[in-house]
């Protein structure tokens, strides 16, 4: 698993010997799809870094609602926060597809980022990226419309998972309706509405939590903001 080539992130910004030492300060983990990580409310000692594989981080409300809070792919760190702040796991993480992660406990993974600066640095970067990310889809909530959120995460899908079928793009990350609403921030009817009408229009087709874009320019004009 440690030969796998990095495909970005936290883990493909370091450098082959950085991989090594991190792999040897941790120990290899596979889980299959649908397998938790860890779960909400336990301790939490250690995080992972995601060799391979696709993950969705879910929190459940004291009312018993569930709401997906994030997606992270390739080379993302998970599971790093609980550890600095409540010392307990404030949500639980299930594997999407197969993910093969680096496990680390948290002490072990600070002293390698005090050792390594580059490493550090890379860090920085992939959290400032996640901070950039949120600041947009807080921007986002507030001068969108729900189906315009929704094309634009389908777009993000298709950049980070999608597989190229002639001019279509397929994303097969198995997600329902439910979570797609979940992590754009509206009803599930929202997202029915709008895959209806992109339907008719013969934008995405869609199956079994698959979705395939068929008109990608189509779906860009959608999601763009108001002005541009």
């Amino acid at each position: 698993m440690r030969d796998i080539a990095p495909a970005g992130g936290f883990w493909g910004l370091l450098s082959g010997p950085e991989r090594a030492l991190l792999a040897r300060a941790g120990r290899d983990s596979v889980f299959l799809p649908g397998a938790p990580l860890c779960v909400q409310g336990d301790p939490a000692t250690h995080l992972f870094v995601l060799v391979s594989g696709w993950v969705k981080v879910v929190s459940v409300t004291r009312d018993g609602q569930q709401a997906v809070l994030a997606l992270r792919g390739n080379g993302d760190v998970v599971g790093e926060l609980a550890g600095e702040v409540t010392g307990y796991r404030t949500a639980t993480i299930y594997a999407i597809d197969r993910v093969e992660s680096v496990m680390v406990q948290h002490d072990r993974f600070n002293a390698f980022l005090d050792e390594y600066p580059s490493a550090g640095r890379a860090y920085r970067q992939m959290i400032i990226q996640r901070w950039s990310d949120t600041a947009e889809s807080l921007r986002a909530r507030a001068t969108c419309t729900g189906a315009q959120r929704l094309a634009g995460l389908l777009l993000e899908l298709a950049r980070r998972h999608g597989v190229g079928d002639g001019h279509r793009v397929v994303i097969d990350l198995p997600l329902s309706q439910t979570e797609l609403a979940s992590l754009v921030s509206v009803s599930r009817a929202t997202v029915t509405r709008a895959f209806s009408d992109w339907r008719r229009r013969r934008l995405v087709e869609t199956s079994q939590r698959h979705v395939t874009i068929i008109d990608v320019p189509a779906l860009r004009r959608i999601a763009a903001p108001p002005g541009r």
